[in-house]
């Protein structure tokens, strides 16, 4: 199943809210939830994927993904030439 990871993510029991926050101690509290999931990784790269901008994915804001991305932009077209 392509989204079994969902369901061993730490997040599976809290409010979505949570991962969802209106501020910086929000994310802050999320991240600290995401540090230790046994999912993180596929979390991120789904969100990366998806190009989902809100939330905490992955222990990830969406500022971090969004240089995340740029990073990767880089790279590709650094490879490519």
């Amino acid at each position: 199943m392509e989204f079994e990871w969902m369901t061993r993510g730490k997040c599976r029991m809290l409010p979505p809210a949570t991962f969802f926050p209106s501020d910086g101690v929000g994310v802050d509290v999320a991240r600290r939830i995401c540090a230790d999931c046994p999912v993180k990784s596929p979390c991120l790269e789904y969100a990366m994927a998806n190009h989902i901008d809100h939330g905490v994915w992955g222990g990830t804001s969406e500022r971090e993904r969004r240089r995340l991305a740029r990073g990767r932009r880089h790279l590709t077209v650094v490879q490519s030439h």
